[in-house]
């Protein structure tokens, strides 16, 4: 596995691992219990993890989703 990005914004985690599930990535979130557990300061960000053979696609969808809502929100 390898980290594809670290956040504590569980909308955003949200959506992009409803893209890669879309595009049949398997990810895998870690930290979700340590960082409810610290509390809402957000000190332990959340990490979402792909297999090392997906890393380099999912690292692409994701910035052309990013760019879309950019472009959309420019708009």
């Amino acid at each position: 596995m390898k980290e594809l990005l670290r956040t504590n914004d569980i909308v955003r985690l949200s959506w992009l691992q409803a893209i890669l599930g879309d595009a049949g990535i398997d990810c895998l979130v870690l930290d979700s219990h340590t960082s409810l557990v610290e509390g809402s300061i957000g000190a332990i960000p959340r990490r979402l993890m792909v297999a090392i053979g997906d890393h380099a696609r999912a690292t692409a969808l994701i910035a052309e989703a990013e760019a879309a809502v950019r472009d959309e929100a420019g708009r």
